[in-house]
């Protein structure tokens, strides 16, 4: 009995530390898509042509412009790769289209918003690439699940990798052009 309160306790403190990063996590999303943008009012740029900023960026002769691509192109994939990840574990659903839904509509939500506000730039393409990332998390998760059979070890691998990345995100909100 003694065990399995002790056990459960430590669950709880692990998911109250997965809850935490996931919040960080958040801020620093917020932080990079809105709020370390400058506002474009008079320089507004909308693209609904889905892969045309990325064949641009390929077939651009601008070396500027490709180390500026590639950011852009692996940034948008990667800051979203732990919402697929954090998605899977928190949400009881965990089909894969119902959680890359759900991360199309953030990132949908993330492109109308900076579009209303003149931050950034509003491209189907960062849609695509946000849910790519997302995806690439999902698949995770459930690479991890397939590989350790068991949702209690993914939890813990998640709370592991989480506080292997969380120094990383603190790091980057307080210390890396993001002072809040």
């Amino acid at each position: 009995m003694e065990n399995r309160v002790r056990m459960n306790k430590r669950e709880r403190i692990k998911t109250v530390f997965l809850y935490g990063v996931f919040i960080c996590y958040i801020l620093l999303l917020i932080k990079i898509l809105f709020l370390s943008r400058v506002s474009l009012l008079e320089n507004r740029s909308i693209n609904l042509i889905p892969f045309y900023s990325i064949k641009e960026y390929i077939f651009s002769n601008s070396a500027t412009i490709k180390k500026f691509a590639f950011g852009n192109v692996v940034g948008n994939i990667v800051i979203f790769i732990p919402l697929g990840t954090y998605l899977s574990l928190f949400k009881n659903d965990k089909r894969v289209l119902t959680n890359l839904l759900l991360i199309f509509i953030v990132s949908l939500f993330v492109e109308i918003i900076q579009g209303i506000l003149g931050i950034g730039a509003s491209d189907i393409d960062d849609i695509i690439l946000n849910c790519l990332g997302g995806l690439i998390g999902i698949i995770g998760y459930k690479f991890l699940l397939f590989i350790l059979r068991d949702e209690k070890k993914v939890h813990t691998a998640i709370t592991i990798l989480s506080a292997i990345g969380l120094p990383c995100i603190l790091y980057y909100l307080f210390m890396v052009r993001m002072r809040f």
